[in-house]
């Protein structure tokens, strides 16, 4: 999420989480299942401390509202180490997942205290220590496995990544998901990035010819 001059932290992330209710429905309209906003990375908490609990601050009242999304029959997932997280913020998530749970019009995925490499190394100490508890061995690992130990367990590999403000880094942001995934870069920035613009990215990404490594 890129830093437009003389815009406050926290008033960009106001404005973004207000687009992103208008971003709900140009998805549904283009029949987009599955959508993943990188919300807060691993990296983040390196961010001066008032932003920080700023920004925590506003999703636990973005969580009080994304009850908006559950009427509009959209599922609700969260990505990311939750440990960090404050007790009441982790509360909030759980019930908004439990809650939305069976809804199919749409999963909404919200990447907090997410990082790609953190993740990997998530699913491995997990295989490792089954591994040590004598119930897998190191050579019946495969890559399925690996993907059900993911955070994204049930959800697909990622189509399309667009990255606004400029910015041409895939910033830690679904590393092992996004493994042949096409990229829309962009210099809108994010409080910017409206439901036109996502049409535009649609539509780049509809006449790109994907191999996934053939001919």
């Amino acid at each position: 999420m890129g830093e437009k001059e003389g815009h406050a932290p926290k008033v960009r992330t106001q404005r973004g989480r207000k687009d992103l209710s208008c971003h709900n429905k140009t998805r549904q309209a283009l029949g987009i299942q599955y959508i993943t906003y990188y919300a807060f990375s691993t990296e983040n908490w390196k961010r001066p401390k008032d932003e920080v609990d700023a920004i925590m601050d506003l999703f636990e009242k973005y969580l009080d509202e994304v009850r908006d999304f559950i009427e509009e029959n959209i599922r609700v997932r969260f990505i990311g180490d939750r440990t960090r997280l404050s007790e009441n913020l982790q509360r909030k998530m759980a019930s908004v997942e439990e809650d939305s749970k069976d809804f199919d019009s749409m999963t909404l995925v919200l990447a907090i205290n997410y990082g790609g490499r953190d993740e990997i190394c998530h699913a491995a100490k997990t295989l490792a220590q089954q591994v040590k508890e004598g119930k897998l061995e190191p050579e019946d690992i495969t890559m399925d496995m690996i993907e059900r130990n993911l955070y994204t367990e049930e959800i697909p590999p990622v189509d399309l990544v667009i990255r606004p403000s400029g910015e041409q880094r895939l910033s830690n942001f679904m590393i092992w998901q996004a493994a042949y995934a096409e990229f829309y870069y962009t210099n809108i920035l994010w409080p910017d990035f409206k439901g036109s613009d996502l049409d535009k990215a649609v539509i780049a990404y509809s006449e790109r010819n994907r191999r996934f490594g053939g001919v």
